[in-house]
């Protein structure tokens, strides 16, 4: 799990829930909110830096923040992250001009993409961006079918990662795969309607979901 913050908790405290190993990574072995996580995940919990969670792993979560993503990345050695599924949840979301947050990167690339470039040898997909941390573990605190969608260009990657979103609790015929890595830029570009949708609402509870036509019968 790279990073220590509220999604980075929350996604590991779950997995070890579901009696997985998780080692929390930091830019520092010591990081003080790392370790009380530890103390409270219990079993299967273990903290350390970057490099350390990224090599523990055999699938990695980047939940760092967007704008730190990249280089975090470059402190983690290419052969750790080799072979593996690499889930980024993270957003491109730059607060530098305060907010609302502005896009980092759009329309054109996005920041799975720029994720996959810069880790070649990992299988990146992108997936739980686009909802707040609480509901990616735990979708049943929505009444009702609600939607994730995921991209990748491994679909070998992808199907690992409905696993483990079944495992959540994720109802996989609302998991939506978009296709390609370069795919993300949508979910990643829906953030800031995500945003205003939270400011309209009041509360970060909340999902989409995408309703189909019916085909006439016969």
């Amino acid at each position: 799990m790279l990073g220590t913050g509220v999604v980075g908790r929350t996604i590991g405290s779950a997995l070890t829930e579901h009696g997985h190993r998780v080692c929390l990574g930091s830019r520092t072995a010591d990081n003080l909110t790392a370790g009380e996580w530890v103390a409270s995940a219990g079993a299967g919990a273990s903290q350390g830096m970057f490099a350390d969670a990224a090599e523990f792993g055999e699938v990695v979560f980047n939940c760092t923040p967007g704008v730190v993503s990249l280089s975090v990345l470059a402190t983690i050695p290419a052969d750790a992250l080799a072979g593996k599924v690499l889930i980024d949840v993270s957003n491109p979301l730059d607060f530098s001009a305060g907010f609302p947050p502005l896009l980092s990167v759009a329309v054109t690339d996005s920041l799975g993409e720029q994720i996959q470039r810069a880790s070649p040898e990992a299988r990146v997909v992108k997936a739980l961006n686009t909802l707040n941390a609480d509901l990616m573990v735990r979708p049943s605190a929505l009444a009702g079918r609600h939607d994730l969608f995921i991209a990748g260009d491994d679909d070998d990657a992808k199907e690992q990662v409905r696993t483990i979103l079944a495992e959540f609790g994720w109802d996989l015929r609302d998991v939506h795969d978009l296709g390609g890595i370069a795919a993300a830029r949508g979910p990643e570009m829906y953030l800031p309607l995500w945003l205003q949708l939270m400011g309209a609402l009041g509360t970060a509870a909340f999902n989409v979901h995408v309703v189909r036509e019916v085909p006439p019968s016969g």
